[in-house]
């Protein structure tokens, strides 16, 4: 009982991970974007921070679908 309640919490937090993580990431997007409305070469620092947090947004999924399928066979 004690694990799947610390499993629950474990995905409250990825969720609110993610969310942050997006955030920032559609940020990024904006910066990128502008460049290619203003027909510019966006920034190396702008693409390489949109594709880290893309990254990390994908651990953190990944981790979220490993967390749920555990909790799913607690029941």
């Amino acid at each position: 009982m004690v694990e799947r309640k610390e499993i629950k919490k474990e995905i409250e937090k990825i969720k609110k991970e993610i969310k942050i993580l997006e955030e920032k990431r559609l940020r990024s997007q904006g910066n990128l974007l502008e460049a290619y409305v203003d027909q510019k070469q966006p920034a190396k620092s702008d693409i390489d921070y949109f594709k880290t947090l893309s990254s990390l947004i994908k651990l953190q999924r990944e981790n979220l679908h490993l967390l749920e399928e555990e909790l799913a066979k607690e029941k």
